[in-house]
């Protein structure tokens, strides 16, 4: 699954663990699925185009993708900008177009200049503004100099931020900066300072969206899958009424609920990776060239203000 030659492969198997039962919340996302939430009681469903197109008419709607790897050349992809330029073509065609985009993370493999500039010409073809959070393999290089250089300025320079649209308030978190045992992540003091900050004196009532590119929960910290502290943020988020926490890093579509917390997981443009224990470790998954872009994917999520209620759209890029 893995390659012991590259360094950035080593270092995401060294966690690997014997086989254990999948999580029961994990699904592979072979065809689209709308997840709805209403007064925090999850509900899905296959959808159809008929009712896609009912999803797109509604309040607002915004796009995330995730793990696009540019620069990685090895199976199952040897051309992750082709796979990209497939889910941004998909964003081009959508009846409805979006507000905009949020980027979970490892938009490069190895955090090179040419591969960041790959990643953006291809990105902004999608002509919508973006909001990005870095993974792992976007900070191999000066604790992420680099990308905070070129993706931060649009945040007034800070590394963490938030926005707010149609009355949802949004949040964009960091925590794959001085990753903790078994590469689980990490947002540190000055960051939980931050959120709490910036969640005070906002109602209960408003709807948050967080951002982030490792889970914000115990989804396998096995394989690092989970992030070392945050139970501290979502202490800081429990009063609120609808909490929705989007990630990347695990390169399937996986989710779980707490009580009016929802987190998904979403697919890569590039490749995917192993189910929970279904390996020695995780790393990208060789599969037949046929199947690549049924394994691959972006997500759509659309918020109806008047009935509190939010529909996810995950559609593979073989769809």
């Amino acid at each position: 699954m893995t390659d012991p030659t590259d360094p950035t492969d080593n270092e995401l198997s060294t966690h690997g663990q014997r086989r254990r039962t999948a999580l029961s919340c994990m699904a592979w996302a072979g065809a689209g699925v709308v997840w709805t939430l209403s007064g925090g009681v999850p509900g899905s469903r296959l959808f159809n185009s008929a009712e896609a197109a009912q999803a797109d008419s509604r309040s607002f709607s915004f796009i995330q993708i995730s793990d696009s790897h540019i620069g990685f050349a090895k199976d199952p992809n040897i051309e992750p900008a082709s796979t990209l330029a497939d889910a941004i073509a998909k964003v081009r065609a959508m009846p409805q177009r979006p507000a905009f985009m949020i980027h979970t993370g490892d938009i490069t493999h190895l955090s090179k200049p040419a591969e960041f500039d790959t990643a953006a010409q291809i990105i902004d073809g999608a002509g919508l503004d973006v909001h990005y959070v870095p993974g792992e393999h976007d900070v191999l290089v000066d604790e992420g100099a680099p990308y905070f250089e070129r993706f931060s300025k649009s945040n007034g320079g800070t590394k963490w931020y938030s926005f707010d649209q149609g009355g949802v308030h949004f949040i964009g978190l960091v925590n794959v900066i001085d990753l903790k045992g078994g590469g689980l992540g990490f947002l540190g003091d000055a960051q939980l300072d931050w959120l709490r900050r910036d969640l005070e004196g906002r109602s209960s009532s408003t709807p948050i969206v967080v951002f982030a590119h490792i889970p914000l929960w115990s989804l396998y910290p096995q394989w690092g899958w989970g992030t070392d502290d945050s139970a501290r943020a979502l202490a800081l988020m429990k009063r609120f009424g609808s909490v929705t926490v989007l990630n990347g890093h695990v390169h399937q579509v996986a989710q779980k609920v707490e009580g009016t917390m929802s987190f998904y997981s979403a697919m890569s443009t590039a490749f995917p990776q192993p189910a929970p224990g279904a390996a020695a470790g995780p790393g990208p998954m060789k599969v037949p060239a046929d199947r690549l872009r049924s394994m691959l994917g972006l997500r759509s999520v659309n918020y109806v203000a008047q009935r509190g209620e939010l529909a996810i759209v995950d559609t593979t890029l073989g769809a």
